[in-house]
């Protein structure tokens, strides 16, 4: 395994252990994530935002 290559993989063990962690802890939370959903659509849909197409997630 090349060295780029575990650094990557302890980086992205890294971030799964601190999503965990912070899930957990209640720093993330489902309304957290249907808030970064939804501006995620708007970001990379914004042409459908200005036709005027609700991009709400449940409502």
């Amino acid at each position: 395994m090349s060295r780029w290559r575990l650094r990557s993989l302890i980086v992205l063990i890294y971030v799964v252990i601190g999503i965990y962690v912070a899930w957990v802890y209640d720093y993330i939370t489902p309304a957290i994530l249907k808030d970064i959903a939804e501006a995620l659509l708007a970001v990379f849909l914004w042409f459908l935002v200005l036709l005027g197409v609700d991009l709400h997630i449940g409502g």
